[in-house]
């Protein structure tokens, strides 16, 4: 049986940068068919309860540091705690992602997600600069096109049907992995979502 995962993210998300490139390799070794879904948490939030990060308690914050470490060193994945562009809007990012989906394929939008993450998490790049996601373009040998692209309304209809779609699924926060109507969320559930896949 070939499963289909909706794989809601953002694009600023340190959680979906730990899981990412885990989640390509599972999903690609299980033949699962991926629908990339960049969201906006910023409308998520507020129907799920969620808070953004200034807003939520000190200890809340201060344990996500610990956490982030964890995985970091658990996963060998190498992140900055505080990277010089964080917070980030996450909105340009997620439109170019979903035109190059539009236009070039879920491969093509996975490789760019990770690129993006890790500009983000592990590279001290800016991913709401449009010179920025233009370099990114270019390394990921995508056609400059589709950053211009990236502003265009079908692209908005997109994110924000994908949005909506996340909010109707129950999706509180990113990443959320959906495999045939279950829901996983974060990426240290991906053993869960491996086994699902396999089963």
């Amino acid at each position: 049986m070939r499963h289909t995962v909706d794989y809601y993210f953002a694009p600023q998300s340190p959680w979906t940068y730990l899981g990412h490139a885990r989640f390509a390799a599972i999903a690609q070794a299980a033949g699962a068919t991926v629908r990339v879904l960049p969201v906006d948490l910023g409308q998520v939030f507020p129907v799920s309860g969620g808070l953004p990060l200034p807003k939520r308690a000190p200890q809340r914050q201060a344990y996500r540091l610990v956490e982030l470490q964890r995985f970091s060193a658990h996963l060998n994945a190498p992140l900055n705690l505080h990277p010089r562009y964080f917070p980030v809007s996450g909105d340009d990012a997620a439109r170019l992602i979903i035109a190059v989906d539009l236009r070039d394929g879920t491969e093509a939008a996975m490789r760019l997600t990770g690129a993006i993450l890790a500009a983000c998490w592990a590279q001290e790049r800016n991913i709401a600069d449009d010179k920025t996601l233009a370099e990114l373009l270019a390394e990921q040998g995508l056609d400059p096109a589709r950053l211009e692209q990236s502003h265009r309304q079908d692209v908005q209809e997109r994110y924000e049907r994908d949005t909506q779609a996340a909010i109707e699924a129950g999706v509180f926060g990113a990443p959320t992995y959906v495999v045939d109507g279950e829901m996983f969320w974060g990426q240290d559930r991906l053993d869960f979502v491996e086994r699902v896949l396999r089963g």
